[in-house]
């Protein structure tokens, strides 16, 4: 990495915070709506409005480090920054009296955000202003949306090694530093299998932090991380699947085009291999300027014949594991590009337990799961996306123009009122109205939707050298969003990307959507820090750009990569094959076995080309399939439909289930070719029923 890149410093948002005056004013809404400011008429129009809380980044010999904030650096302007003549990105936004000066040309252009240009970031700053005017943004000290001053939780600098000893402990990990777990068994064969299916850029993070945990218990001790990942032994090795090398992953350095995205490979081993085969380069070649929509990289995945792996078709155990292997695998990505990203702990506010708005995700899906089990998404959320929708998606400035503030207020309360009782007069609630409502709900959550922990590392995407490694990154950050969160902002990119799909009427393309959804997602409230008119301008294009990633290529986000199902299937065949060789009651296992019954006879089967699929909720319980080339998961379901039409559950509702053998359970996608799956998971069953998200 160059020295350049290696003094790379950034910042990182927190918190929008107003600096407009506010003066006594009549309560327009209930407790939960957020107030309305009003500046007298005599008054001059504050020049600065608002502000983001960032933290400045501080240079480590790892690169760009997401770290505490420095107060004798914050003003100091961006060491990459260079003075810029060209007015796209780096100019101001036309001045209006209730505008903010904009900041000077020196700030960072990031490649990834060539295609924002001056226009579409002055609707940026305008929802800025509509936001602050709304009462969106308070000052200093001001409360959530409940009228209240918000309980924070000081923020303060971690020790080295600190940071690191949380993360082993969120992986799982926490046996390699804690002497206290030493004698756990059972945490120990899991972290070992666990460990033995970890690629060589996982197997580095997972090292690196524990060589600074250790040092920072400054034992006299240490233990040599050798011993931690030694080579296993030729009887320890772990099972490796077919149609792999190492891990059961192939070569990195295979062939692929621009646009295909290889999830068989882990993406930290690409980004390595790219690193070293482009470590001469000092600039990364980017997309010309102010490309369009429709000049994103059309990224497609690499055809896998044992199907893709979307989220929610694996069991809550295999989930589990999926989420410790993208955590490390998050890291190590960011690691190969020298980025060391510092999560935050959530901050303690004062928050409500019920209403609509200001509410936590988790209370508000809590009391929605009472009345309907399996909800995945607030029924408000849901309710007010579809009237939007059977209003009509071409109305021109949809989620850009904004309602009117106090039309919103009286909304706001009446919707607290009567929402839940469903006595809402939906009919009364204008396109604008319900857009600006839609908004204020995100803004209102208590914890940011990317929540607090990872906001910072979907921010530093955007420091990762190309498109296909932000993707990548977008794609593991997606995953470890707690469930909640993960659903909720699914549900909001489809529904952007419908907005977007009317844009010959409404006016929304994919840019114009994205920078005015950026300060409505990323402005939350909670820390609070100073910050500069530069920094929060150099923010401004980099979160619209994260918001344009997420709406453009939600269709790959919301998958789990191949090579993560792969570790996944090592670890349980692994954990199986360590189970029978240390359990010290074989010989009993072995009695126990012979008294049972004869098993069926699918492996007699199998060996003939044919596999046994149960369907419980069928007339025909279970048939007997042969396995050709072509044969495809759809086709068996196909089989057993054509065969029984009475069946009171609908096709889509149905899912053909890989169970047992190598993984505990997945619902299988239908262009999956059962044989080559079959090759995979030999002892699998194979089950028809309800799809189960």
């Amino acid at each position: 990495m160059s020295r350049q890149q290696q003094q790379t410093q950034g910042v990182v948002l927190t918190g929008y915070h107003s600096n407009a005056e506010l003066v006594p004013q009549t309560r327009l809404c209930a407790s939960s709506c957020p107030q309305v400011p009003h500046v007298p008429q005599n008054a001059e129009p504050s020049r600065r409005t608002g502000h983001y809380s960032l933290q400045q980044n501080q240079n480590t010999q790892h690169g760009d480090r997401y770290g505490p904030s420095d107060p004798n650096s914050s003003s100091a302007p961006h060491p990459r920054s260079q003075p810029s003549s060209s007015p796209k990105l780096g100019s101001s936004p036309r001045q209006s009296p209730n505008s903010r000066p904009r900041p000077p040309h020196t700030y960072q252009r990031y490649n990834s955000q060539d295609s924002l240009d001056e226009l579409e970031m002055d609707d940026y700053w305008k929802e800025v202003e509509n936001i602050n005017r709304s009462g969106g943004g308070g000052p200093r000290g001001e409360g959530g949306g409940d009228g209240e001053v918000q309980e924070e939780e000081q923020q303060k600098t971690p020790e080295e090694g600190e940071q690191e000893e949380a993360w082993l402990t969120e992986a799982g990990l926490q046996q390699l530093f804690d002497d206290s777990l030493a004698d756990d068994q059972d945490q120990d064969v899991d972290s070992a299998v666990f460990l033995s299916t970890l690629t060589r850029t996982q197997a580095a993070a997972v090292e690196r932090r524990v060589q600074q945990t250790l040092r920072r218990r400054n034992r006299q001790h240490l233990p040599d991380v050798r011993d931690i990942f030694r080579p296993p032994e030729k009887n320890d090795e772990p099972h490796k699947l077919k149609g792999g090398s190492e891990n059961g992953q192939k070569d990195s350095s295979s062939a692929e085009t621009e646009t295909e995205l290889n999830v068989e490979v882990a993406f930290s081993e690409q980004a390595l291999f790219y690193r070293d085969n482009h470590q001469r380069l000092k600039v990364t070649a980017s997309p010309s300027p102010n490309s369009p929509d429709d000049k994103l990289p059309n990224f497609k995945l690499l055809r896998d014949k044992t199907g893709q792996t979307r989220i929610g078709d694996l069991s809550p155990l295999d989930m589990k594991k999926v989420r410790r292997l993208v955590l490390v695998e998050m890291t190590a990505l960011f690691d190969t590009a020298g980025i060391d990203v510092k999560t935050h702990k959530a901050v303690k506010v004062k928050t409500k337990e019920t209403g609509l708005f200001g509410v936590p995700l988790h209370i508000l899906l809590d009391q929605d799961q009472r009345k309907v089990s399996g909800t995945k998404v607030p029924f408000f959320l849901q309710r007010l996306i579809s009237h939007i929708e059977h209003e009509g998606l071409d109305t021109e400035g949809l989620l850009r123009i904004p309602g009117a503030a106090t039309r919103v207020k009286s909304l706001c309360q009446e919707l607290e009122s009567s929402f839940f009782d469903g006595t809402f007069q939906w009919q009364q609630l204008k396109q604008h109205d319900a857009a600006s409502l839609l908004k204020l709900f995100i803004r209102e959550l208590p914890h940011p939707l990317l929540t607090v922990e990872y906001l910072n590392a979907f921010i530093a995407v955007n420091k990762l050298p190309t498109k296909k490694q932000q993707l990548q990154a977008l794609n593991l950050l997606v995953l470890l969003l707690p469930e909640a969160n993960r659903d909720t902002l699914k549900a909001l990119v489809e529904f952007f990307q419908r907005v977007i799909n009317y844009q010959a009427k409404n006016k929304m393309t994919l840019n114009n959507v994205s920078v005015i959804m950026a300060p409505n997602i990323f402005m939350f409230k909670g820390f609070r820090s100073k910050v500069t008119e530069q920094q929060e301008f150099s923010m401004a294009t980099s979160t619209a750009n994260i918001v344009r990633l997420l709406i453009r290529y939600q269709n790959l986000l919301w998958t789990i990569p191949k090579f993560i199902v792969t570790q996944v299937r090592q670890q349980n065949m692994e954990s199986q094959r360590k189970q029978h060789k240390e359990r010290a009651v074989r010989k009993l296992l072995k009695k126990i076995t012979t008294e049972k019954p004869p098993e069926r006879a699918i492996p007699e089967e199998s060996s003939q080309g044919f596999i046994r699929v149960q369907a419980p909720q069928f007339s025909k319980i279970s048939m007997a399939v042969q396995l050709t080339e072509e044969l495809q998961a759809a086709d068996v379901l196909t089989r057993f439909i054509n065969k029984d039409s009475s069946v009171a559950v609908k096709k889509e509702e149905l899912c053909l289930y890989e169970i047992g053998g190598n993984i505990k359970e997945r619902c299988l996608d239908g262009e999956t070719y059962m044989k080559d799956l079959f090759q995979l998971n030999p002892t699998a069953e194979w089950v028809i029923k309800a799809m189960q998200r």
